[in-house]
């Protein structure tokens, strides 16, 4: 038995950017006609991203570049949620300085908020987001302005993004890097996998069904189950099948897909029983403290049955040797 198609499910999809839509400035292969399929059929499509170091209308711009429909409403970024949590900690019309890039001054002035760059200019808070053009000084100036006492927010933990040569350094490293300096860290999060960026978004596409699409467990799916939504994760840039495999509560998504495609395909059911678990032609289960797999048909319903069948037995407390299931798979889905 399958279900409908997976995009039927839902009247809003909240589009992860960095490896699920593009990785720099090329699409993820089958993105662009996945989204356009999608909003052909009437559902809305947001996208969300954790990365500050471009505007809204940056963004936009590069999703039109693609072929894909946006203007810079439908983008919602974290550093538009991390200027939703500043009035927690300093008055409107406040200076905050900027670590990061220019998506997070054009948020703050969007918002009434002064930025500045220097800590001579009398800032009252401290805003960190990515720029790949941050330096050595501008973490030092960071550093300075929070253990001067000023709040600390920032736009996102991701410790790595995709990028066109590989897996890159994200904001939540340099984060990290001024943490361990000043011996403390923000006072507040914004981007995934905290809620203020999924709740933003789902209220400006007015959605009463939305699914989160992403390729992180850690910050994209995660960030669905805190509030209580629906995810997919597609295997198109962070997270790889043996991190899916092993994925904690919390970091589990409903759906998994090779890519955008498996928005405009029936999603099979997996059926858990006392032998096992099967997902069409496909069966995982336990045998001797091993996961086991067989195959047939759509490799990819060997990965959604093996991931059930991984995660019940991790719930219940069993230790589960996955390595052998693994290469199966990795060789089945390329």
């Amino acid at each position: 038995m399958t279900s409908p198609i997976l995009l039927s499910r839902f009247d809003a999809l909240l589009f992860d950017l960095d490896g699920v839509v593009y990785v720099g400035p090329d699409a993820v292969p089958h993105a662009a006609e996945a989204i356009r399929a999608a909003r052909q059929a009437g559902v809305a499509c947001g996208y969300i991203t954790n990365n500050a170091s471009r505007s809204a209308q940056a963004v936009a711009d590069h999703l039109v570049d693609l072929g894909i429909e946006a203007t810079a409403a439908d983008v919602i970024t974290s550093p538009q949620a991390a200027v939703s949590v500043l009035p927690d900690f300093v008055p409107a019309g406040s200076r905050v300085l900027v670590i990061g890039g220019a998506g997070i001054d054009d948020a703050l002035v969007a918002g009434g908020y002064v930025p500045v760059h220097s800590r001579d200019d009398g800032p009252a808070a401290v805003m960190q987001g990515f720029s790949p053009d941050l330096t050595w000084r501008d973490l030092a100036e960071a550093t300075f302005a929070v253990r001067s006492g000023l709040p600390w927010i920032a736009t996102n933990p991701d410790l790595t993004f995709p990028a066109p040569g590989g897996i890159a350094p994200g904001n939540g490293a340099l984060v990290r890097l001024v943490a361990e300096t000043v011996g403390r860290g923000p006072d507040a999060v914004a981007g995934k996998p905290e809620p203020p960026l999924l709740r933003a978004a789902i209220a400006r596409l007015e959605s009463e069904r939305p699914l989160i699409v992403g390729d992180r467990l850690d910050t994209d799916i995660a960030a669905g189950a805190r509030i209580g939504i629906p995810s997919l994760l597609v295997l198109t840039g962070v997270s790889s099948l043996g991190e899916l495999l092993g994925a904690p509560r919390g970091e589990r998504p409903d759906h998994v897909g090779p890519d955008l495609r498996i928005l405009a395909e029936e999603y099979p059911e997996v059926v858990a029983t006392s032998q096992g678990v099967s997902c069409r032609r496909s069966w995982a289960g336990i045998v001797d403290g091993d996961l086991r797999v067989e195959l047939g048909g759509d490799p990819w319903d060997g990965v959604r049955a093996a991931c059930a069948a991984a995660w019940s037995a991790a719930d219940a407390g069993d230790a589960v040797r996955v390595e052998g299931a693994h290469r199966i798979l990795e060789k089945a889905v390329g």
